[in-house]
């Protein structure tokens, strides 16, 4: 089924929001905000037994939901210079983990989302070229190349969980 886009608006990048950041903070917060709205538009409705199913094996909306928020906060921590806590280390060991209703899981994405607009705007007046060490192994990057890999990967993720969505709509019965 085709879905309209919230209020018909043209997609984030082209209602000229966000104007005073720089191009590049810009785009990734477009990006973030174009993946709410699918996230909003694609899991309404979504039956309990769709949120955890794992039709042909694919991640279930409930990892792509939970990626998608702990994802931005992780990027943002080493956009910003610092390591991960234990705690980010943990909740990454359970995205995996099924259990929740859809709006527990909205509640997560959209506290998330938020926090990484906020976040953003605050990394607009840095040098996007300052260097930068993100994962386990430490690979360096820039501030820049992180932000970019935000709005790439949330996209990416978003459409990830659109085709789960469609699938487990069609392959799982609900009762």
């Amino acid at each position: 089924m085709l879905r309209v886009r919230i209020g018909d608006l043209p997609e984030p990048w082209l209602r000229g929001t966000h104007a005073i950041l720089p191009v590049v903070v810009r785009a990734a917060v477009h990006a973030v905000e174009l993946a709410d709205e699918d996230v909003q538009n694609w899991c309404e409705g979504l039956a309990r037994e769709q949120i955890d199913a794992r039709p042909c094996g694919i991640e279930p909306v409930s990892f792509h939901l939970r990626h998608l928020a702990g994802s931005l906060d992780r990027l943002l921590t080493y956009a910003e210079g610092k390591n991960l806590t234990e705690m980010q280390l943990a909740e990454l060991g359970t995205e995996m983990s099924g259990g929740k209703g859809m709006e527990e899981l909205l509640a997560g994405w959209n506290m998330a989302r938020e926090k990484a607009i906020r976040r953003l705007h605050a990394l607009a007046t840095c040098d996007l070229d300052v260097s930068r060490s993100v994962g386990r192994e430490q690979t360096a990057t820039s501030i820049g190349g992180i932000i970019v890999h935000i709005a790439d990967h949330t996209q990416r993720h978003a459409g990830q969980l659109i085709t789960t969505v469609k699938v487990a709509r069609g392959s799982v019965s609900v009762a």
